[in-house]
């Protein structure tokens, strides 16, 4: 069994369940907009933010319908944010694949954003879930305010360590941590519960982007070598941010003048990884993002042992180790 087995074990039935589950709320009577939804089916993750969903309504009471619900709306809200980024983002490629926008364009990938996302919230106004639209409704504010203010801080690049984990809290680390609260508000009405699951989550999440972070730095592909695409994009992320904040101010100017005029020379962005690593840029990041897997998986061992809870412990683990 591989790691991802192993962690979906108590939840196996229930994933399988959640596929059909999920393929009825997000489907259309637009055959246009139905060939786009099948394609966006077709191209599926991992599926761990409903991973999050189940096993910690498993953990926190008894599994029913209403936890398909809270799953389906999560990866709804997960998938139309992954539309729209590829946007704002002008990327043209998702896992492997052709983008939505890079098929059908602009106009009509943010359309189906807003489709997929609005399909979520009806899915719990349909069915009197205020709850869970209390926790979505606060998602997708997250989520627009740290990609605006990344944005904005990517314009000036003047970010410090506050705006930074500030940034990931709401872009990444708010999701995750609806992923939990709305697991737990699906099988108890503990208000106290769902906000303890909410904390955990923002530590998981913010461990994960990090690890996203690292990445950038890390070789990967055919030719073994980062793509710095954060560099590329003017996003000043953790390992970065650490040789900037330890740097002299005239070195500060230069790193951040190479960032700001030569980031689409491929030779200085790699200059500037090797600088990054030379200087201990990604032992920090590595150093943070164990802080918080750690903080994370003691809260959760706190609480009363189950296949669900150590299931739950291992999804955090992987979720730093993973190699993609």
């Amino acid at each position: 069994m591989t790691s991802t087995d192993i962690i979906k074990a108590p939840i196996k039935d229930e994933l399988k369940e959640f596929e059909n589950y999920f393929r009825k709320t997000i489907q259309s009577d637009i055959p246009l907009l139905s060939v786009i939804i099948n394609y966006i089916l077709r191209k599926k993750g991992k599926q761990m933010r409903p991973m999050f969903v189940f096993l910690t309504a498993k953990m926190c009471g008894e599994f029913n319908e209403s936890t398909y619900m809270a799953a389906s709306s999560i990866e709804l809200l997960h998938t139309a944010t992954l539309v729209h980024d590829d946007v704002v983002d002008e990327s043209y490629e998702r896992r492997g694949s052709f983008s939505i926008n890079a098929l059908w364009k602009n106009k009509l990938a943010v359309l189906v954003g807003d489709y997929i996302l609005a399909k979520g919230l009806l899915l719990n106004l349909d069915n009197d879930k205020y709850s869970f639209l209390q926790l979505i409704s606060r998602s997708v504010k997250d989520l627009s305010e740290g990609e605006i203010l990344q944005m904005r801080k990517s314009l000036k690049l003047n970010v410090d360590y506050d705006t930074y984990f500030e940034i990931i809290r709401k872009k990444t680390a708010s999701l995750i941590a609806t992923s939990m609260a709305i697991g737990a508000a699906s099988v108890t009405d503990d208000k106290e519960v769902r906000e303890q699951m909410f904390e955990i989550g923002m530590d998981i999440g913010i461990a994960f982007q990090i690890k996203d972070d690292i990445f950038d730095y890390q070789s990967k592909g055919l030719l073994g070598k980062p793509t710095g695409n954060d560099i590329k994009e003017k996003k000043i992320t953790l390992p970065l941010l650490y040789v900037l904040e330890n740097s002299t101010p005239k070195e500060k100017r230069r790193i951040l003048n190479e960032v700001k005029r030569k980031n689409k020379h491929t030779s200085k962005v790699q200059e500037l990884i090797k600088l990054v690593v030379d200087r201990g840029g990604l032992d920090y990041a590595h150093e943070q993002m164990n802080l918080y897997r750690d903080k994370a998986i003691s809260k959760i061992k706190e609480l009363p042992e189950s296949d669900a809870r150590n299931s739950l412990v291992e999804l955090v683990n992987y979720v730093t180790t993973r190699k993609k």
